[in-house]
C-alpha cells in the first residue's frame, strides 16, 4: 500500500510541475497575412517581425483576454502523408473564434509544416488534426521593447504594448513609475498585448512586468526604458528580457524534441 501511495504521489507530482504538455487538437489556415496581423492582439504590421511571419490565432482559452498574446507554440499536423514531424514554430497574435479547431494558421506557418509540396494539399483539407505545445520565445540579440502607441498624449495619458517578449510566460500586469520614484502606478490592459493609463509619472519612466513563473508571478524589473520626452510611434528598448518558464499541469510530460 505504501508503495502504491508512493506511485500515485509521483504521478500527482508530475501532472503539476510540466514545461512541456502534449495538446491534441485541429487547426485551419488562412492565405492572408493581413488576417491575423490585423487581430485581436494589436500588432499590426509588427507581427511579421515576431517569429519571421509564422502567425497563428488561438482561441480563447489560448489568447487569455490577451494575456496570450505573443506566446510561441510548435505544431505538427498528424498526417506523415502531408507534414513533417517537426512540424512549425508560431507566435499567437490574433483571437481565433471558431471553437472546431484551436489555431487559425498563417500560409508561412503551414508552408513549415508541410512537406515539400504539400501546402496546398493540406489547405484544401479545410481543417486537419494536430498535435502542439507551448515553447518557448526566443528573440537573439533582442531585449523586451515598449511601443508608445499613437494615441498616447504625453503628459496625460500613456498607451504601449509590450514587443519581443522572450520565455514562456505571460504578462498578466504592469506598473509604470517616473525613474528613481517607488510610487508605482498600476496600468491596465486595454485590448490584447495593449496597456494604458492616464495617470502617467512625469520624467523618464521605468516600468515594472508581472509575468506568470511556474505557477506563481514574478516582477521583472525595467529600470529606465522611456525617456522624459518620448514619443507615440516610436519603439524603446527595455533593457531587460524575460526567460522564465511557466509550468502546465499533466500527465506525461514532453521531454523529447520534435
Amino acid at each position: 500500500m505504501a508503495h502504491f501511495l508512493w506511485f500515485l504521489f509521483l504521478l500527482l507530482s508530475s501532472a503539476t510541475a510540466c514545461d512541456r504538455c502534449v495538446h491534441q487538437s485541429k487547426a485551419s489556415f488562412v492565405t492572408s497575412v493581413a488576417a491575423l496581423t490585423s487581430g485581436s492582439c494589436g500588432y499590426g504590421s509588427f507581427a511579421i517581425g515576431l517569429n519571421g511571419g509564422n502567425l497563428a490565432a488561438g482561441v480563447s482559452s489560448l489568447y487569455k483576454g490577451g494575456a496570450g498574446c505573443g506566446a510561441c507554440y510548435q505544431i505538427r499536423c498528424k498526417d506523415p502523408k502531408f507534414c513533417t514531424s517537426t512540424g512549425a514554430n508560431v507566435t499567437l497574435v490574433d483571437h481565433n473564434y471558431d471553437n472546431r479547431t484551436d489555431f487559425v494558421l498563417g500560409f508561412f506557418a503551414l508552408l513549415d509544416m508541410a512537406h515539400d509540396g504539400m501546402a496546398r494539399d493540406i489547405y484544401k483539407l479545410g481543417i486537419v488534426d494536430i498535435e502542439y505545445k507551448r515553447i518557448p520565445c526566443v528573440y537573439e540579440d533582442q531585449n523586451l521593447s515598449v511601443r508608445v502607441e499613437e494615441s498616447s498624449q504625453r503628459p496625460y495619458y500613456l498607451q504601449i504594448k509590450p514587443l519581443y517578449q522572450g520565455g514562456q510566460t505571460e504578462i498578466v500586469g504592469i506598473d509604470v513609475a517616473e525613474v528613481g520614484s517607488s510610487n508605482w502606478s498600476s496600468m491596465s490592459r486595454n485590448y490584447g498585448a495593449v496597456w494604458d493609463t492616464n495617470r502617467v509619472p512625469t520624467g523618464a519612466l521605468q516600468f515594472r512586468f508581472v509575468v506568470t513563473s511556474g505557477y506563481d508571478g514574478k516582477w521583472i524589473w525595467a529600470k529606465s526604458v522611456l525617456p522624459a520626452d518620448w514619443k507615440p510611434g516610436e519603439i524603446y528598448d527595455s533593457g531587460v528580457q524575460i526567460t522564465e518558464i511557466a509550468q502546465e499541469s499533466c500527465y506525461p510530460c514532453d521531454y523529447g524534441n520534435w
